[in-house]
């Protein structure tokens, strides 16, 4: 008896421990509730912060020209035109003393984002977002929409500046850049692919990431796509630390790998935008290198630092103060130069005409040496390609659909496999509508498979132009279909 009171009394201790172990299997230890009670909710963050970011949308004006007559034998239409027998299709014409000049057309160019920088209406964005617009048009969240001024656009850092005329906007805090830290979680809010008040989160990945002269760039895992470009990169505080600006893509989508221009240095440029339209940025006139480990050993300057001189332009500020080829700049002005990419941003933010003093390392000596700042040439105003420039040929079947197509390279073939295609050159009017634009490749029209622009112009040719157009096409590494659907 007593020897089953005990096979009971184990069998549910047993069972008691089974039942503990099972409750511990299924309830988190306290560290694991502590972890998940520290990861971060983005909710109150983006409906605080997401009334200041804005859609951008921006149009480029199209001649509307003769292309969209009838395509038709020329004899044809001489017959018509001799005999006073109106074309079939062409609208009647007014009387030449009524007759209006042909109107340009606006058609779609690009999408982007934006953030409000204040109440009145100034709104930061990339430069690349706003380049060559004829019309930028600015959606605010509630709806709004507004046709928006360039006040100033500067294409060494991507930042621009637009006004749209509007009071009591939501604008954004200011974070500081210098408090943020790798590892730091971050929220990204913008328009990716037309989208618009997307918001995506991750970390800072690193800081100061060097991917131009003058722009240390903010690198996150936030996933940033065509159309977040000019958008904020916010921190838990809700300040904006950076404008999302460029991502490192093998396929045009994200691949975790974004970069975003520091606030600080937006800001400043944005500043001189603001009062001048432009940007003016110092020059001294040197050729940079870094300092190798081996080099620095070998000629006494300890670790490798500084910005090692390869070449010296002549008639420069630098050569007039008597800097040598071979010199290492150490200091600018006081500051360290850690590395050959500061020197370049801080000349190019110091005011042309200053004075300033340059601590060189020579022959295994310092020596300062003053120089007048210049400015360095400012860049040429986009000039829009001219009409009367080369163009690929424009084929008759082609253009009824508002489509410039031209044969593909042989690189180009290689990268689809040595598959082959149609690039396009130009999208308008109908293949704008439908999507297409410059630098896609149709592959098929109709079902019908396109290798070149022979066999391109021959199946569409022999096509109903009044009929929808089913269209097969790449744009990167991503195939898809669209229907160009012609006008009734």
């Amino acid at each position: 008896m007593m020897h089953l009171n005990w096979k009971r009394s184990y069998a549910c201790v047993l069972s008691g421990a089974l039942m503990a172990t099972a409750l511990t299997a299924l309830v988190p230890t306290t560290s694991a509730w502590a972890q998940a009670a520290s990861l971060p909710d983005f909710a109150d963050l983006v409906e605080r912060t997401s009334p200041s970011v804005v859609n951008i949308r921006t149009l480029e004006k199209v001649s509307a020209a003769t292309d969209q007559a009838p395509q038709m034998d020329e004899d044809m239409l001489e017959f018509f035109r001799r005999f006073g027998i109106p074309i079939p299709n062409m609208p009647r014409q007014a009387p030449r003393n009524q007759q209006q000049q042909p109107r340009d057309e606006e058609q779609p160019r690009g999408v982007g984002s934006g953030f409000i920088l204040t109440a009145d209406g100034m709104i930061m964005t990339n430069a690349h977002v706003v380049e060559g617009a004829d019309e930028v048009v600015v959606t605010l969240t509630d709806k709004r929409e507004f046709k928006a001024k360039i006040i100033g656009s500067d294409k060494r850092s991507d930042v621009a500046v637009v006004k749209i005329e509007a009071t009591g906007l939501p604008a954004v805090k200011v974070g500081d850049v210098g408090r943020l830290r790798v590892g730091e979680w971050v929220v990204a809010i913008g328009s990716p692919f037309g989208l618009e008040n997307t918001v995506t989160a991750g970390i800072v990945s690193a800081k100061q990431r060097d991917t131009g002269d003058y722009l240390p760039f903010i690198q996150t895992d936030v996933a940033i796509n065509p159309g977040n470009s000019g958008g904020p990169l916010i921190n838990m505080r809700g300040e904006v630390v950076g404008i999302n600006s460029q991502i490192y893509s093998r396929s045009g989508g994200s691949m975790g790998i974004s970069f975003s221009i520091p606030i600080d240095e937006a800001v400043r440029v944005s500043e001189q935008l603001r009062a001048t339209g432009k940007v003016t940025r110092g020059r001294i006139g040197v050729q940079i290198d870094q300092v190798s480990k081996e080099v620095a050993e070998s000629i006494g300057l300890g670790k490798p630092q500084g910005a090692l001189v390869r070449a010296v332009e002549a008639g420069a500020p630098a050569d007039k103060a008597g800097i040598e080829a071979g010199d290492i700049i150490i200091k600018f002005d006081g500051k360290a130069v850690e590395k050959s990419s500061d020197l370049p941003r801080m000349v190019g933010n110091t005011k042309p005409g200053t004075k300033s003093t340059l601590t060189v390392f020579r022959r295994g000596a310092t020596k300062d040496i003053a120089v007048t700042i210049a400015e360095i040439e400012a860049d040429k105003p986009a000039v829009k390609a001219n009409s009367k420039s080369a163009k690929p040929p424009k084929t008759s079947a082609a253009q009824s659909l508002g489509l410039v197509v031209s044969d593909l390279n042989e690189a180009a073939r290689k990268e689809l496999g040595g598959k082959g295609g149609v690039r396009v050159e130009s999208a308008t009017d109908a293949a704008a509508r439908a999507g297409l634009r410059e630098g896609d490749v149709i592959v098929a029209l109709a079902n019908v498979t396109v290798s070149n622009m022979q066999e391109f112009e021959s199946v569409l040719t022999k096509l109903d132009k009044t009929k929808p157009l089913s269209v097969l096409f790449r744009r990167g590494e991503w195939s898809q279909y669209t229907v160009i659907r012609p006008l009734k």
